[in-house]
Parts: structure tokens; sequence; C-alpha cells
């Protein structure tokens, strides 16, 4: 298991030439980063190689560090037998400890975000056309639900893939 690190320990880990990788996914990761990380999403991760860090710790770190541990076990295993860490905290703890962090508001808001803003407009849209014209509606709000369920059994999000093809999300793919 990896071991966690503060803030403090992992600027001064970084200073001394160690590796940070952001495993968060690329939208994330283009609005806001600690400068030098890498980008390592984790649904890109089994095809990475993370050990070609010569010798050099690696750091890992999530938005509030609750993916990275939820998957240190897998991260420990890219890691290999090298020095690794997660970053307590994740980002979040980085900017309150004052460390440094670059952010970029012209990227797209993150995928994440974007599937709740759709999918709570539309059920939205259902549940008062459902109300006011036909029952009939209430279906968009049934479809949308069983899209979520859909997508936090198997991990496959449809309304992502199909926000990811929009003209305001090509830039950050």
């Amino acid at each position: 298991m990896l071991k966690t690190i503060t803030p403090a320990e992992a600027a001064r880990l970084l200073r001394e030439g160690a590796v940070l990788l952001d495993i968060r996914e690329p939208d994330e990761h283009a609005r806001e980063r600690i400068p030098g990380a890498r980008n390592l999403p984790l649904s890109r991760l089994d095809q990475a190689d993370v050990t070609a860090s010569e010798g050099r710790p690696i750091l890992f770190h999530c938005r509030s560090g609750a993916r990275t541990q939820g998957n240190a076990a897998r991260l420990a295993a890219k890691a290999g037998q090298g020095e690794a860490y997660i970053l307590e905290g994740g980002l979040d703890a980085w900017k309150r400890a004052g460390l440094p962090v670059a952010q970029d508001r012209r990227p797209p808001l993150e995928m994440m975000r974007q599937v709740q803003i759709t999918a709570g407009s539309l059920v939205l849209i259902g549940v008062l056309l459902g109300a006011m014209v036909s029952p009939w509606f209430y279906g968009i709000s049934a479809f949308v639900g069983a899209g979520l369920v859909f997508a936090g059994v198997s991990g496959t999000c449809g309304l992502a893939k199909l926000l990811r093809l929009m003209p305001w999300n090509s830039a950050a793919a």
C-alpha cells in the first residue's frame, strides 16, 4: 500500500526531482493543476508505464485525495518496487497549503459537471412537461435515471461520450 505525504513533504520531494502524476481526467487537469504534474488518468492507467521514473520517487494526486486512496492498490502495482506516495488531500490540500497552482479557465467545464448539468436539466424538463403537458413526458426522467444507474454500475457513461463530441469539448480532447 502507498504511504500518504503532506503537501509540504510533496513539494520538498518535487524540488529534489520526484515525478508528480495527476490521476484526474484530462479535462480536469487542463483547468487546474500543480505545475509540473504529468497527467495520467485512471481511465488510462492500465496502458501506462509509470516505472520509467529512473529511480525517482513517484507522487500520485487527484483533487481531494479520494480517488488516489480508493485506487491505492492499483497505483502501487503500477509504481512497482520504486518509492511512491499519495498526496494527502490532493490538489485541494496543496492549495490550502498555499503552494502554487496553474489554472486555465478557458477549457470547458469538467466532463462530470457537464453530465450533472445535462442530466439534471433533462430530469427537470421531463418532470415539468409530465406535470403540465402529458404524463408521457415522465419517460424522459425515467430514461435519464436508467442511464445514470447504468453508468454507475458499468463505469460507462453514454451521456459523457456524447458530450465529448460537442464542439466546445473538441479543444479539451
